[in-house]
């Protein structure tokens, strides 16, 4: 057995993937990155247009990351930040957040990745309004097609019901909301999409009561369900309907922020500041596990009140992390990357127009550097392709080595890293253009 099958056999035989079936028998195992590229161990060269998980900003393989890495190891590789302890790196990452959030976003809580920062964000609003004399607060409002990790509290929130089938019982207190998916008509009776969404928002507040609702958790543009940006008004008029009823307001900006979205954060995009914004992923461009809640001054200083704010992990603040989360941003703000994503993204979707005539394609949607190709059954009845069309990822990095992902079913998203060329744009475009050209109405190939 060689060194490829024994890695192979070993993987069937130990290794649990997440969301893939047991008699599955396909793995592609890495062995290296650089920039846009990657080779797996057989030495084939693939193309990443997904950025992983959405989160490769600054492409793999960046030297000057490992360094950072090294360098902190070798002075302090590890202290708690429970109680009053500290470290330099933790408090410089937290003060360059606090200039880089919007509004008076200026307070940070440190953990592993995004799951972790849904589930405190959600104990931190309920907790929020029990500080402030108001415990019956526990409700908290997502939406159908939202994805808030897999973890206890952002599991519950997570608005796609084969995520949660069989893990009951939930979360309690928890309900979901129509996403502003503005392509699918069928969802708002006609009506425009915003009204719709703004009215069903103020008829659950009053059906629930605005005096039992902690918060709304919501990604400001919808990431797994499908690279989903709102209409234009719809985050600055349901931000004005939650405040006026004492109703914070979560942003999940797991996959939207540090330059995604082609801003910080997309909620500079809207125009609307939350009262908590969590985030991961591209924090540390996927280098080390890392993610950041980053709160209002009141709220921060309304959990902290009495014995102190009741959340933590171990590794909150770990100060290796914060090292490399530091040089990640140092290199999204050098290299310009920010904008970069908008050039770029807005060069992919332009290219990505030559889908238009195809049947099988109903919208393309962008932002930044987030692509979303919406698969239907025709164009007329906007109906998602079967569930025939969940291969066509593999299809496309078999027969091309580029590598996209499907999202909400029948969606073909593309995350690539910021720093894609546009001749590894071409070739990711030309992949899936050529592929989706033979994408038939019952979503086979």
């Amino acid at each position: 057995m060689n060194h490829v099958e024994k890695m192979l056999d070993l993987d069937r035989k130990h290794l649990i993937h997440p969301h893939l079936p047991k008699n599955d028998d396909n793995r592609v195992i890495f062995a290296r990155g650089k920039g846009c590229k990657l080779w797996d161990i057989e030495g084939r060269e693939y193309l990443d247009a997904t950025g992983g998980l959405w989160l490769a900003q600054i492409g793999h393989g960046r030297e000057e990351i490992a360094e950072a890495a090294a360098r902190q190891m070798k002075q302090l590789e590890y202290f708690t930040c429970f109680w009053d302890f500290s470290n330099e790196r933790a408090i410089e990452l937290a003060e360059k957040l606090a200039t880089l959030a919007p509004g008076d976003l200026e307070m940070s809580f440190f953990t592993s990745g995004g799951s972790e920062g849904d589930d405190a964000a959600i104990k931190t609003a309920r907790y929020y309004h029990t500080q402030r004399g108001e415990p019956k607060r526990t409700w908290i409002l997502s939406r159908t097609n939202a994805y808030h990790g897999l973890a206890y509290g952002g599991g519950t929130a997570t608005g796609f019901a084969e995520l949660r089938d069989g893990m009951g019982p939930h979360l309690p207190h928890v309900a979901y909301l129509t996403q502003p998916n503005a392509y699918r008509t069928y969802y708002f009776n006609g009506q425009n999409p915003t009204d719709f969404c703004v009215a069903e928002l103020e008829k659950m507040i009053a059906s629930i009561g605005a005096e039992n609702i902690a918060a709304m958790i919501a990604e400001p543009i919808m990431g797994v369900g499908g690279m989903v940006p709102p209409p234009a008004d719809y985050w600055p008029r349901m931000a004005k309907v939650l405040k006026k009823n004492g109703i914070l307001l979560i942003f999940d900006e797991v996959v939207s922020a540090f330059g995604r979205s082609g801003y910080w954060f997309a909620a500079e995009k809207y125009g609307v500041t939350p009262d908590m914004i969590v985030t991961a992923k591209g924090i540390s461009s996927g280098y080390i596990p890392l993610g950041a809640v980053i709160m209002s001054r009141d709220v921060a200083d309304t959990v902290r009140e009495g014995h102190g704010y009741p959340l933590g992990y171990t590794y909150s603040g770990h100060p290796v992390a914060c090292a490399v989360a530091l040089e990640n941003l140092r290199i999204l703000e050098d290299e310009d990357l920010i904008n970069r994503s908008n050039e770029m993204g807005g060069y992919i979707a332009e290219q990505l127009s030559a889908l238009r005539d195809n049947p099988c394609v109903g919208e393309v949607r962008q932002a930044g550097m987030g692509i979303g190709i919406e698969l239907v059954t025709d164009k007329e009845s906007r109906q998602p392709l079967p569930d025939a069309a969940m291969a066509i990822p593999d299809i496309i990095r078999e027969e091309t080595g580029v590598i996209v992902r499907i999202s909400n079913a029948t969606n073909i998203c593309m995350s690539p890293p910021l720093t894609m060329s546009r001749e590894e744009a071409d070739r990711a475009v030309e992949a899936v253009c050529g592929v989706l050209a033979r994408v038939r109405p019952d979503g086979t190939v």
